[in-house]
């Protein structure tokens, strides 16, 4: 002891003199710590926080003081994160379509699983022999989901404008989706076909979300010719094979003054999530949900798993590195 009363001691790895005959746990207040939230090791034993209280500082004392530390931010509410496509704003970022289900049942409950806003719905003509068949609107209420009419079959512009023509003329939609093919195997889009589709039908005063090659040229021609959305495909239509080119489509969303959504590809939620991180504003889907084993579960999946996605991309991923960083803090080390 020192005579003025005090005592040499180290505590995390610092001199200091303090008063002689304090206790551990008068110790870390004066340090302005509290000692309930400590763990303290004294000349490398470990202090029970049940006797700090007791435990007095002596001369040439060598303590580690520790406690927990956090590796990340404090977490913030999400605030309610809607996109809009032709003047309309909907939750939902998941669209699926209403094909290859066994019955209108089991769609309009994998609808409703998946919390989807929007349907894609195929153009078809009554069946005269049977008008009291069920139909779609029996099982979906347009009233409460929105109905997407789309051309799926069409193989030229001339048959794919005559389909929404008839569309508009059932229901008053202008909001449709637009894709013309250009072969029964691929099912890829003709571009060619599909631009001068998009043209006439923006004229006519419909609002197209159109099908397209994953395409960054491509796609800016079709927005420049009236295009309400840009739908590139992931993969081809009901291949399942996930988001083949993330490159262009990333490039696509960066070009873009309207919504992109991929269409087509997708076949797990780990894919639906991978093209929400790229910045799509939404995904389009059908086979994947309407041919998995159980798509009311594969439905709950994908809602969660474009929503994740986009969670993950308003976060901003992490910078990709070459070597190993530490998540704990090196400093206090002991």
């Amino acid at each position: 002891m020192h005579t003025d009363g005090t005592v040499s001691i180290t505590v995390n790895g610092e001199h200091k003199r303090v008063t002689a005959g304090l206790t551990i746990a008068q110790l870390a207040e004066e340090l302005g710590l509290v000692p309930a939230k400590l763990a303290v090791e004294r000349n490398l034993e470990v202090v029970p926080r049940s006797t700090l209280n007791e435990v007095i500082v002596e001369d040439g004392d060598e303590l580690e003081i520790v406690h927990f530390v956090g590796g990340g931010d404090h977490g913030r509410p999400v605030d309610e994160d809607t996109w809009t496509v032709a003047g309309k704003t909907f939750r939902s970022r998941l669209i699926v379509g209403t094909g290859k289900y066994k019955d209108f049942e089991q769609n309009a409950a994998a609808v409703a699983a998946s919390g989807a806003e929007i349907v894609t719905v195929a153009v078809r003509r009554v069946n005269v022999s049977d008008p009291n068949a069920p139909m779609l609107t029996d099982y979906i209420d347009p009233k409460k989901i929105t109905y997407l009419p789309n051309t799926a079959g069409c193989f030229d512009a001339e048959s794919a404008i005559r389909t929404l023509r008839l569309a508009r003329e059932a229901g008053g939609w202008e909001l449709v989706k637009l894709e013309v093919l250009g072969e029964a195997r691929t099912l890829y889009p003709d571009m060619v076909e599909t631009l001068r589709a998009t043209e006439i039908l923006a004229n006519e005063g419909f609002k197209p979300m159109v099908y397209c090659v994953d395409d960054p040229i491509a796609a800016k021609r079709l927005e420049d010719a009236g295009a309400v959305a840009i739908m590139p495909l992931g993969a081809p239509i009901g291949s399942g094979l996930g988001i083949q080119n993330q490159v262009t489509i990333r490039l696509i969303v960066e070009g873009a003054k309207v919504p992109v959504l991929v269409d087509a590809g997708v076949g797990s939620a780990s894919d639906a999530a991978v093209g929400m991180e790229l910045g799509c504003d939404g995904i389009l889907m059908n086979t994947a949900i309407a041919e998995a084993k159980d798509p009311i579960l594969m439905a709950a999946a994908m809602k969660a798993a474009v929503e994740a996605g986009r969670l993950s991309y308003r976060a901003g991923r992490m910078a990709k590195r070459r070597y190993a960083d530490p998540s704990s803090p090196l400093a206090g080390l002991i």
